[in-house]
């Protein structure tokens, strides 16, 4: 079922004052600097198909606006087709909102901003394994973009959440429960994946089995947080906090194409993007 309502622009300030959550699809330029609805999350509509797994379960209407009203209702055709319930489209989008309107620069919501940032040296095609892919934000937006995707985690709710999402899409997602701390690591094969994605954790003993997963000329993009995050809040456990530097050394002997480390919109994180050679 993918119905949803558009209201008008009254209903979208009285929904919002009830607490509905307002999901910006425009692009961040836009978001930026023509003003958005105070609060709204960011997240482009070409990389909405990461959306089911980030958006709040607690009920909440979902109030999806554009500029125009014309992408807010290919977002809310897709997040209605992929289960979400209470989505509304804001008729006629930001340009003619009468409501309160705030600018600056709003955090990307869904992908991680490393992965799209970098996405021209994801492969053309191919096959690619997101490591503890939780409810799929990536294993999702890289099926949209016509990938072959394994995702593995070990919370089988997550998983169980992942797979019906991509059935109800239509991607190819292939889904698993799996132990990624057992000892030894757990085999992923050698050789089997043009890329790997690794976002947000850290279990340095599963290392070499990442690096071995990847093709020849295959590339992991990794990013997870720092020691400096644990002044900020969580994760405060040394074990998944990565130390100046380390993840280039965890990487080698793999080839660094570009990294960053420090701080991003507000998280201490360490990121790179490596080849096998």
């Amino acid at each position: 079922m993918t119905d949803f309502r558009t209201i008008n622009h009254d209903e979208a300030r009285a929904l919002l004052a009830d607490g509905a959550l307002a999901l910006d699809v425009r692009t961040p330029g836009e978001y930026e600097g023509l003003g958005h609805i105070p609060g709204a999350w960011l997240l482009p509509v070409d990389l909405v198909a990461s959306g089911p797994a980030v958006l709040p379960d607690d009920g909440r209407p979902v109030l999806v606006y554009c500029e125009h009203g014309v992408r807010s209702v290919a977002a809310c055709q897709l997040l209605r087709a992929a289960g979400i319930e209470n989505v509304v489209n804001l008729a006629g989008g930001m340009a003619v909102w009468s409501g309160a309107r705030e600018f600056g620069p709003g955090a990307l919501r869904g992908p991680s901003s490393w992965l799209i940032e970098n996405a021209d040296l994801l492969p053309r095609g191919g096959t690619v394994l997101d490591v503890a892919c939780g409810k799929g934000r990536h294993a999702l937006l890289l099926a949209s973009a016509g990938f072959n995707v394994h995702a593995i985690d070990r919370d089988p709710d997550k998983i169980a959440f992942l797979r019906s999402t991509a059935e109800r899409l239509s991607l190819r997602v292939e889904a698993g429960v799996m132990d990624l701390e057992t000892d030894p690591p757990p085999a992923l094969g050698s050789a089997q994946f043009d890329a790997v994605v690794v976002f947000n954790y850290l279990h340095r003993a599963l290392m070499p089995v990442l690096r071995d997963a990847v093709k020849p000329r295959g590339r992991i993009f990794y990013e997870t947080f720092t020691t400096h995050q644990a002044e900020r809040g969580h994760p405060k456990n040394p074990h998944f906090l990565l130390r100046e530097g380390e993840l280039a050394e965890l990487m080698a002997p793999l080839s660094i194409l570009r990294s960053r480390e420090g701080e991003c919109d507000g998280t201490f994180l360490a990121s790179v993007v490596a080849e096998r050679r």
